[in-house]
């Protein structure tokens, strides 16, 4: 053994400063959206086509973590309609595979988000995207 260094099941524990948005596991992936759950929701009520959910979020571009967008900062929870176009594909796909109270990172390719167009200023052309969302309520 090399001093200091400590086989995996003897390691000393490590102090994280709370609260810590570690991820839980990768749970779900489709071709434009991936999925990690930050924290669990009720795991029974999720929303379906149509639902019009209630959700809390922090949009960063992925190339640079620069904030484009946050309902909590202006401490408004947005409002939608879910799985029918009225926001970005990757939040149509990924919404719905999130349960009631659960905090998950969207992480989506620019084909699921604002594609070629971008959405400028604060977007660029193909950008993709990572969304902080925590689902609020199933209206």
């Amino acid at each position: 053994m090399i001093r200091g260094h400590f086989p995996v099941h003897q390691r000393p524990p490590v102090s994280l400063p709370w609260p810590h948005p570690c991820v839980v596991k990768t749970y779900y992936s489709t071709m434009g959206v991936t999925i990690e759950k930050i924290t669990s929701g009720d795991g029974v009520n999720f929303p379906k086509k149509g639902d019009k959910v209630t959700i809390h979020y922090v949009g960063t571009l992925k190339a640079d973590g620069k904030k484009f967008d946050s309902s909590r900062d202006r401490n408004e929870p947005f409002e939608t309609k879910i799985g029918v176009g009225k926001v970005i594909r990757g939040w149509d796909e990924g919404v719905p595979q999130l349960s009631l109270g659960e905090k998950a990172r969207l992480i989506i390719t620019s084909d699921y988000g604002y594609g070629g167009g971008g959405y400028p200023p604060v977007i660029p052309a193909h950008a993709d995207l990572i969304f902080e969302v925590e689902l609020l309520k199933i209206n």
